[in-house]
C-alpha cells in the first residue's frame, strides 16, 4: 500500500478566524443579545449562533419598504432542534407548539433533517424560546453550524423490526459527536462554569471544528425515507430477522453547488464497505476526524466531505480511516431499496402498536382554512395516544398507538379536515420544498410559498392523461444549496432568480440515481409547457412499472446522472 497523504496546511478562511478566536463558540453572543438597540447581532455572532441552532434572518417581503423608511431590516431568528431520528413526545409537542404561538410565527416547519424550526423569534425572545426547547430536555447545540448535525433514521416502526435499533443508534452518534464547549449552557440556560478558571477542551473537533457542515442519516432497506445517499456519511441498516448486525458505509454525499462555479456540483455517496454494528461508531467518528483533517478550511465552497473524498480518492479515503480505526471494512452487503419517499396510512408494527403516516404540505405545521392541522396534531398530544416522529420528507407518523386509541385519533383527524390521503395526487404527497423566501437570506426565489400551486397546475396535466395517482418526485427549492434535496427529485426545480428556475429531469425513485439539466431559466408557463409535452409520451409510451426518472432517461430526453458506486 502506497503511503498515505499528511494533511494540508490550509490558508484560513474568513470564518475559521472567526472559530479560532470565538473561545469555543462563545464570541460576543452574550453582549450581542444584551444591546437593545438593534435586532441584530454582530457580524462575526451571526457566524458562530449557528453552532447554537439558530440562523439570523430579515422578512425579505419588508426589507425594500424599510429601507426607504430609513429602517434596519426586520431582524428575526429561526432555532432548530437537534432531535435525533425526529422522534418526539407528546409532551414536547405541545411545548414546542406553545413556543411557536408565544414567541414565534405562530407555525413549526418539520425539516427535511427530520426535526423541528420555529422561525420569527425575535431577539429579545431568542434566549427565553431556547430556554423552552431545553425544558423538554431537547437542545439545539449543533443543530447547525461546522460540526455533524441532526442525524436522520427511519423512525416508522411497522416498516421494519429493526426500526427501534437504528433510531437509538441514531441518538447514539448524535451524542458521541455533540460538542463539549460549556458555552451553550452559559449563554442560553444561565450556568456558570464548574471552577474558576476552568477552560473548553474539544477532543473530538478542536479549536476550529469541522471545516464544513456535516451530515450523516441512517436507512432500513427497502425504504430509503432518509435519503442516505445525499449525506456526508450514509448507513444502510443489515439485519437478520429481526437483528441487527451492522451497517453498509456511504461517504461523500451532498446536494449544494454554486450557479457559475464548475467546481461545485451534487454528488452521491459512495458505499465503502460493511461494518459490524460494534464497530460503527469508531468507524463513524474516523470518517469525521479524517474530514477534519483533511477537508479544506480555505475556500468554504470546497469544504464539504464531497470534495475531500473526490480530491483524496474514495480508495485513499477509506484506507486513512481504516488505518486510523483499526477495523477493516468488509465487503459491502446486499441490499435493496425501493422508494425514498414516505408511507402514508395506518400500518402495524410487530409491537402491535399502530403507526398512521400524515401527510404535512412542505413540512408547515399551521391551520388553513377548514383544513387545521395545528389544532389536531394539538388535541392528539393532549390525549396523549400517540408520540409525534418526524420523517426526511417533511412528513409526521403518529406512533405507538394501541389499537383501543386508532378510534379518538381518526375521530380528532376527522374533525380538523385532516385525514384526506385519498384526495392527494402522487405528486403532492412526495412533494418537498425549502423555506426559501421570504425568510432564507440565500434563496433567490420562492419554494414552499409557491410549489403548492404550481403542483395544482401540474396536476391538471396529470389528469388529462390519468396519471393523478402515479407517484412522481417533485422538489423545489430557492437556491442550488439544495436543502429540500432538488437533485434527488424526478422534476427538480432550482431558483434562478425571482419566478425563473431551472428544471432538472430523471433522478430515480429510491435516491439512487441524480437528476440532469433539463433546461434553465424557466418561468412557470415554460415549466407547464415543457411538462405538457413530456408528462402525456410517459402515459402512452412507458413500460409497466417504468417509474418518471427512469422513463425520461431511457428516451433521451436526459442524460443519466450520477448513480451510486460501491468500491
Amino acid at each position: 500500500m502506497a503511503k498515505l497523504p499528511d494533511p494540508i496546511e490550509w490558508k484560513p478562511s474568513p470564518v475559521e478566524h472567526i472559530k479560532i478566536k470565538s473561545d469555543f463558540l462563545r464570541g460576543t453572543i452574550k453582549e450581542s443579545l444584551a444591546d437593545e438597540t438593534t435586532g441584530s447581532i454582530s457580524k462575526d455572532d451571526t457566524q458562530l449562533i449557528k453552532f447554537h441552532g439558530s440562523y439570523q434572518q430579515t422578512d425579505r417581503d419588508l426589507d425594500a419598504e424599510r429601507k426607504k423608511q430609513k429602517l434596519e431590516p426586520l431582524f428575526s431568528f429561526m432555532i432548530r432542534a437537534r432531535v435525533a431520528a425526529g422522534i418526539a413526545t407528546a409532551d414536547q409537542w405541545l411545548v414546542f407548539d406553545r413556543l411557536a404561538v408565544q414567541y414565534g410565527n405562530g407555525t413549526m416547519k418539520l425539516t427535511t433533517r427530520q426535526t423541528f424550526q420555529w422561525h420569527g423569534i425575535l431577539k429579545r425572545n431568542l434566549k427565553k424560546t431556547m430556554q423552552g426547547i431545553n425544558s423538554t430536555l431537547v437542545d439545539t447545540i449543533a443543530a447547525c453550524g461546522d460540526v455533524n448535525r441532526n442525524v436522520m433514521g427511519t423512525s416508522n416502526e411497522a416498516l421494519s423490526p429493526l426500526v427501534p435499533e437504528v433510531a437509538a443508534f441514531a441518538k447514539k452518534i448524535s451524542d458521541h459527536l455533540l460538542p463539549k464547549t460549556t458555552a451553550y449552557h452559559e449563554i442560553w440556560l444561565d450556568k456558570k462554569l464548574i471552577t474558576e478558571g476552568q477552560t473548553d477542551d474539544e477532543p473530538l473537533y478542536g479549536k476550529t471544528y469541522l471545516p464544513r457542515k456535516f451530515k450523516i442519516a441512517l436507512a432500513v432497506p427497502p425504504y430509503n425515507d432518509t435519503d442516505i445517499f445525499a449525506n456526508d456519511i450514509g448507513l444502510i441498516a443489515i439485519g437478520e430477522g429481526k437483528e441487527l448486525k451492522g451497517f453498509n458505509v456511504a461517504i461523500g454525499g451532498g446536494m449544494g453547488m454554486t450557479f457559475g462555479n464548475e467546481e461545485t456540483y451534487p454528488r452521491l455517496a459512495d458505499i465503502i464497505g460493511y461494518v459490524p454494528k460494534e464497530d460503527a461508531l469508531k468507524v463513524i467518528e474516523e470518517i469525521v476526524k479524517v474530514q477534519r483533517d483533511y477537508g479544506n478550511r480555505e475556500n468554504r465552497k470546497l469544504s464539504r466531505l464531497k470534495y475531500t473524498v473526490d480530491r483524496l480518492g474514495t480508495e485513499v479515503f477509506k484506507q486513512l480511516v481504516e488505518e486510523r480505526s483499526g477495523i477493516t471494512l468488509q465487503p459491502a452487503i446486499e441490499y435493496e431499496f425501493k422508494q425514498n419517499g414516505d408511507v402514508f396510512g395506518w400500518m402495524k408494527a410487530e409491537n402491535n402498536k399502530w403507526y398512521l403516516g400524515l401527510f404535512v404540505e412542505h413540512g408547515r405545521v399551521k391551520d388553513v382554512g377548514d383544513y387545521k392541522l395545528k389544532s389536531a396534531l394539538r388535541d392528539l398530544a393532549r390525549i396523549k395516544v400517540c408520540d409525534f416522529r418526524l420523517t426526511g420528507n417533511q412528513g409526521l407518523v403518529l406512533g405507538r398507538i394501541d389499537e383501543p386509541d386508532k378510534a379518538a385519533v381518526e375521530k380528532i383527524l376527522k374533525k380538523y379536515n385532516v385525514y384526506h390521503l385519498d384526495k392527494l395526487s402522487g405528486l403532492r404527497k412526495h412533494a418537498i420544498a425549502c423555506v426559501a423566501l421570504n425568510t432564507c437570506t440565500l434563496a433567490f426565489a420562492e419554494a414552499e410559498r409557491y410549489l403548492p400551486k404550481l403542483n395544482t397546475k401540474i396536476e391538471a396535466i396529470l389528469k388529462e392523461v390519468d396519471l393523478t395517482n402515479e407517484d412522481i418526485l417533485i422538489r423545489m427549492t430557492g437556491c442550488p444549496n439544495g436543502c429540500g434535496r432538488p437533485f434527488l427529485g424526478e422534476i427538480g426545480l432550482v431558483g434562478r432568480s425571482l419566478g425563473k428556475y431551472n428544471l432538472y429531469l430523471g433522478a430515480g425513485f429510491s435516491g439512487e440515481r441524480l437528476n440532469t439539466l433539463y433546461k434553465e431559466m424557466l418561468d412557470e408557463q415554460a415549466i407547464l409547457a415543457e411538462l405538457s409535452e413530456i408528462i402525456p409520451k410517459y402515459a402512452e409510451e412507458r413500460n409497466k412499472g417504468e417509474r418518471f426518472g427512469d422513463f425520461v432517461v431511457r428516451k433521451g430526453i436526459v442524460k443519466s446522472g450520477q448513480t451510486i458506486k460501491t468500491i
